[in-house]
């Protein structure tokens, strides 16, 4: 490939900062300019990353016709209006999770992916770490065999993100359900070879958050009063194939690991397996023996955030399918809108891709 890619970030806050590395690595891109409502940060960012085109207003970057990828860090509520506006101007995109709050919104993505003809990518970072890949191979060698079941939770005692763009519907669309359970979730569906999930009944609620005294060691800082998302979540799920999950998310819980606890559990007719220990366990049913095994791992070569940014650059380049394709991230969302209405209802929910 003769000449470079350019890249364009809209929202240059905290995992921006992530996502830098891997533009700088790939031989197919180069990352030149960011948007930011913040102009204060223009000055950081120019010394620290080499930047030297900036935009208050993000339509600017997305009208610039030197870009052609645009990177989407922005908050929640803003990534459909501007991934399906870029798309429009037909750049390739790669968006921070979640996609978009609602399927809906995803399903609008996917078809203004399809009229311009361009690549979507929805950023989630599990997928990249060599673990995650390790595991993914082992279970389609036929490890598993057929998944019936999943257990999945991400859970954190007091470490509660206190920004403006988190705790307010406004800006985040929801909570730790679509913050950091739309992590494990995607990982999970990943792992499980993407069954369809036909119901839900899910609980969201604020349990802790509104206490009095209530604080975050994230930054040591209070939690704000007037917080309007959930600060705890839980889900029963299941698939059009008999398959079922439980999901379980937190960024406030009398929990008994310190900061933040992570884990994914697959129960297969041939095997079982645990993330992150990259742990398997199967039966020799004819001498009535159980064996447990763990994969011996490689020291990932690049953080996953990077990697990811790496792949899509790749993907791009060569023509190659999105390494994480919207129609796959429509089945996190229609499981966390699932969660959210059911909360809503009491009962159980449909729910249809």
């Amino acid at each position: 490939m003769s000449k470079k890619l350019k890249v364009g970030m809209i929202g240059l806050g905290g995992i921006a900062h992530y996502h830098v590395p891997g533009w700088q690595a790939s031989p197919y891109v180069e990352l030149v300019a960011g948007s930011d409502i913040n102009a204060a940060v223009f000055p950081g960012w120019k010394q620290r990353h080499g930047l030297t085109r900036f935009y208050e207003d993000p339509a600017d970057l997305i009208k610039d016709p030197g870009i052609d990828i645009i990177d989407i860090c922005s908050p929640n509520m803003y990534h459909a209006e501007q991934t399906i506006a870029s798309l429009e101007a037909g750049k390739h995109v790669l968006c921070e999770k979640p996609l978009a709050p609602t399927p809906e919104d995803i399903r609008k993505m996917i078809a203004a992916r399809d009229r311009a003809g361009k690549l979507l990518m929805t950023a989630q970072h599990f997928r990249f770490s060599g673990v995650g890949q390790a595991m993914k191979a082992e279970i389609q060698k036929g490890a598993l065999g057929e998944v019936y079941h999943a257990r999945s939770w991400i859970l954190r005692r007091g470490f509660l993100p206190v920004a403006p763009t988190f705790i307010y519907k406004k800006h985040s669309g929801g909570g730790p359900c679509i913050d950091i359970g739309v992590h494990v979730l995607d990982l999970t569906l990943w792992l499980m070879g993407h069954p369809k999930p036909v119901a839900v009944s899910g609980v969201a609620r604020t349990a802790l958050a509104h206490h009095e005294g209530a604080f975050s060691v994230w930054g040591k800082a209070p939690v704000p009063s007037d917080i309007d998302v959930e600060d705890f979540a839980a889900a029963f799920v299941r698939f059009d194939n008999d398959a079922t999950l439980i999901l379980e998310v937190s960024w406030l819980l009398h929990h008994n690991t310190p900061g933040e606890e992570a884990h994914v559990w697959l129960y297969g007719t041939e095997g079982g397996c645990e993330w992150p220990e990259a742990k398997f366990m199967d039966t020799d049913y004819a001498t009535r023996q159980f064996y447990d095994r763990k994969l011996l791992l490689t020291q990932d070569t690049m953080e996953p955030h990077a990697l990811e940014c790496v792949e899509f650059a790749r993907a791009v380049a060569e023509d190659l399918p999105s390494p994480v394709p919207p129609e796959e991230s429509l089945y996190v969302q229609t499981i966390l809108d699932g969660v959210y209405r059911s909360q809503d209802a009491r009962r159980e929910v449909e729910v249809k891709i």
